[in-house]
């Protein structure tokens, strides 16, 4: 399985990735250097969306279209009760 996550780092700035096993990046991306560059440096990151997905194929392509977003349609799609900062 292959999952689509979006953090939500301590400066309040999304960030978009994909991974096999959510638990062990979610703890890279916070404690270890392993993590991407782009949250080393705000850090604590918190989860906020993922979705799970069977091929990496279409995972893959689901994370691009995210990426593409705007971040007020990246914030519509983690809360279901809106637009929350």
């Amino acid at each position: 399985m292959y999952y689509v996550y979006i953090l939500k780092c301590a400066d309040k700035t999304l960030y978009t990735g994909i991974t096999t096993d959510l638990e062990r990046r979610i703890l890279e991306h916070n404690e270890k250097k392993l993590g991407a560059r782009y949250t080393a440096s705000r850090r604590p990151v918190k989860l906020v969306y993922c979705k799970k997905f069977k091929s990496r194929s279409i995972a893959s392509k689901e994370e691009a279209r995210i990426k593409k977003l705007k971040r007020v349609e990246k914030l519509r799609l983690i809360s279901p009760y809106g637009v929350r900062t």
